[in-house]
């Protein structure tokens, strides 16, 4: 099959660890649906969407969900049963362990942005196993134009393999799923788990750390409106309550 990529001028994956890998870069999702389809990963629904089995997981895990303690972080985290220690080296060794499954291997790679505000805008780039989790970063984060993708360097790193096993009695996490945060790396690995919601919780939480503490700006998880006279209505709530019904 042949698509069209956008790759950036330094494209090569090695400085992740990820060595001879078939890399697809800024695929349009109309590719990535191919692709899935034609892997039987996906099937097209009646509406015309692809439809996938996220697998063992349909939800997060958050007791699986673990941010390094570092110089960074040691003393600024609230830890305890939310924010989860994890040791530095375990975290080395994992990513090491990842880098070495998707090499050789055929990735899907996408560079995004979060936040909207130029000030605070956070350049990402998600390294995917499967098609169809690059098409949840796709639609889940902002696009960078194809003139800003040329240039694009990270500034975080989330690396993506639901296929990929963790060894608790060895990797130091507490099952086969797992998904962790390094801010001195400023890098995110998940693994074990096909649920995408992953990905986009785990730059939520580095953006809830980075912009108040880092940046001295109040995150909020909240949707917002406009109305006619510019005033602006913000809608706060638990998950599922509305916040994004409300706020389209």
């Amino acid at each position: 099959m042949n698509f069209t990529e956008i790759k950036p001028s330094n494209f090569s994956l090695e400085k992740y660890g990820i060595k001879d890998a078939e890399a697809h870069w800024n695929l349009n999702p109309s590719d990535l649906e191919e692709i899935a389809i034609e892997k039987n990963m996906a099937v097209r629904s009646a509406s015309g969407a692809i439809a996938i089995d996220t697998g063992e997981f349909t939800g997060r895990s958050p007791k699986d969900r673990f941010i390094v303690e570092d110089e960074i972080t040691k003393d600024a985290v609230w830890w305890g049963d939310v924010n989860i220690k994890f040791d530095a080296d375990k975290f080395d060794s994992l990513q090491g362990k990842m880098a070495d499954y998707l090499s050789g291997k055929e990735v899907y790679v996408r560079d995004v942005y979060a936040c909207a505000d130029e000030r605070y805008k956070l350049k990402i780039r998600v390294i995917n196993e499967y098609p169809w989790s690059n098409m949840f970063a796709y639609n889940m984060f902002l696009r960078p134009s194809e003139e800003e993708l040329k240039d694009f360097e990270p500034d975080w790193v989330v690396i993506n393999a639901p296929s990929f096993m963790a060894d608790p009695a060895v990797d130091g996490t507490r099952q086969h799923n797992f998904a962790i945060l390094n801010f001195s790396k400023q890098t995110a690995i998940i693994g074990g788990t096909g649920y995408t919601g992953e990905i986009k919780k785990g730059i939520f939480s580095a953006l809830n750390f980075i912009l108040p503490h880092q940046r001295d700006v109040l995150s909020m998880h909240c949707s917002a409106n406009v109305g006619e006279a510019g005033d602006t209505a913000l809608f706060f709530g638990l998950s599922g309550t509305g916040k994004t019904t409300l706020s389209a």
